[in-house]
């Protein structure tokens, strides 16, 4: 493939969009909270330069945020050098309707034992004090969209594109 054909095959879902029939936003963002409240595993893909990694991780999903807790890993050497990430969430393949998303956006660092840190830890059901006293040595990832990617079959049957995007 030469630089066009890769520009032309990047462009697909772009044009496609422009054609489409698009969901109502306060529709779009419903379905989109319900999907994220009914999942709890993501892939998080991250990057910087010529490393790239892609980590399947536990995600919390509170007040339309995004929130992962991770004890460590390489996905931090890439988030020290660029904030920009990836999540996919998705249902098996094979099932119907089909179904997945793709939240584009920024990580920040939450800081430890921070105000946001604990409050975070007790919406999960986990005593701060306790949990501190334990030793263990969690970090916590705040995740903010800045667009989303949501295929669902099941939209065509409500008259709109089974790819919906929202951006922030």
């Amino acid at each position: 493939m030469d630089s066009r054909e890769y520009e032309r095959a990047a462009n697909y879902w772009v044009e496609k969009d422009a054609a489409s029939a698009h969901m109502p936003r306060e529709q779009l963002e419903t379905a989109i909270d319900a999907f994220l409240a009914a999942h709890n595993t993501c892939a998080l893909a991250t990057g910087a330069g010529s490393f790239v990694r892609n980590t399947p991780l536990e995600y919390n999903y509170f007040d339309g945020e995004i929130w992962i807790f991770s004890e460590g890993g390489l996905k931090f050497k890439a988030l020290a050098q660029n904030k920009n990430v990836c999540l996919a969430i998705f249902d098996a393949y094979g099932a119907a309707p089909l179904v997945g998303m793709q939240i584009m956006g920024t990580a920040e660092l939450v800081e430890d034992w921070s105000e946001e840190y604990v409050r975070l830890l007790e919406r999960k059901g986990i005593n701060a004090e306790v949990f501190k006293k334990s030793g263990h040595a969690l970090h916590l990832l705040h995740i903010v969209p800045s667009s989303i990617d949501f295929l669902n079959s099941s939209f065509k049957e409500q008259g709109y594109s089974s790819r919906q995007h929202l951006s922030f």
